[in-house]
């Protein structure tokens, strides 16, 4: 996969940010079919806080955690308005301070606008990258730090997709397709799951 993209549907640095607070804990098809209708009325930072919580319950209900995510997405819009003017911040400080916008989520978002090369670390990239060997740590921080320290940089902002795409649809969890696997000849792990 020469050119890896998020699973995510978005327009715009705005409506990917909400995106993809959304998406944590929950799948990217059950988020597509939320902002489908969600971004057809509420794009922009204005729009949404125009659109308000209430409403926005509306469209995010069958989301996982969607009156926290609700009560995020509103305020976020309006820290948006209020200090950004209205655009959305895009450097790491600016970004992980907007309500429901952590460490991961703004590693999403820079990296899938090219504006810094980051590897968030999810359940299927910290999945991947242990059975891989490419990192042992406990915590998805301490991943973040190894995946950084062994990806060339030549392929850092594609890694993160690769990863996340792996675990998704080949190296699952529970029964991983290491027959159909094109890396099982690398993987460490291999002989773990073959055969079971």
């Amino acid at each position: 996969m020469p050119e890896p993209k998020t699973e995510l549907r978005f327009q715009d640095p705005y409506t990917l940010v909400v995106a993809v607070a959304l998406s944590a804990q929950a799948t990217d098809v059950s988020v597509n079919k939320a902002t489908d209708r969600l971004f057809a009325i509420a794009a922009t930072p204005q729009a949404m806080l125009e659109l308000g919580e209430e409403a926005l319950i509306s469209y995010i209900a069958s989301i996982g955690l969607y009156r926290t995510k609700a009560r995020n997405v509103i305020a976020a819009a309006r820290m948006i308005v209020d200090l950004h003017g209205g655009v959305v911040p895009l450097n790491r400080k600016d970004l992980q301070a907007l309500p429901g916008v952590g460490r991961k989520t703004a590693s999403v978002v820079l990296n899938e606008l090219g504006i810094e090369p980051a590897i968030a670390v999810d359940t299927h990239v910290f999945r991947v990258a242990h059975r891989l060997g490419l990192a042992d740590a406990p915590t998805a921080d301490k991943v973040e730090d190894q995946l950084h320290a062994v990806v060339p940089p030549a392929y850092l902002a594609k890694a993160h997709h690769w990863l996340i795409l792996h675990g998704r649809y080949t190296c699952v969890a529970r029964r991983p397709k290491c027959e159909t696997c094109v890396i099982s000849d690398l993987c460490p792990s291999r002989a773990l799951f073959v055969g079971v």
